[in-house]
Parts: structure tokens; sequence; C-alpha cells
């Protein structure tokens, strides 16, 4: 990954900076993707459950019950 990074940079393709700039800035979360095979794929989960929970109650008047409900369904 460091010599493609090398090779887009020697290039001066100025198409491929952007995604450079970001596999640098990301450079050990993705390193670490493939040394220990984590993701954040179960954080993503939990917040794609929530916005689902919550656009199904859209217009929540007590938001107390809402948060008590969320935490019992997904705790």
């Amino acid at each position: 990954m460091a010599h493609w990074y090398k090779d887009v940079e020697n290039t001066g393709f100025r198409g491929f900076n952007s995604i450079a700039n970001t596999i640098s800035i990301n450079y050990r979360s993705i390193l670490n993707y493939f040394i220990n095979r984590s993701t954040n794929a179960s954080a993503e989960s939990f917040n794609a459950k929530i916005k689902a929970f919550r656009a199904q109650f859209r217009g929540v008047k007590n938001v107390e019950f809402f948060l008590y409900r969320r935490t019992t369904i997904f705790a």
C-alpha cells in the first residue's frame, strides 16, 4: 500500500490526491483490518438499527420513554 501511495505521488495525477490523502489519514485502521480482521461493522449495524427505530417512531413526544424503549430493545 505504501508503494501504491508513492506511485500515485510520483505520477502527479491529481485525480488520486483525495484518495491518497484518505488512505494516508486512515492508514492504521486500514492495515488493522488486514492484520486482525477487525472492523467497525458491529457499530455501524447498531447505528443502522437505531436509525430505523427512530424512523419508525417519528414525532416522539415523550423523549424519556423513547430512550427507555431504545435501551430495552437494543441493550
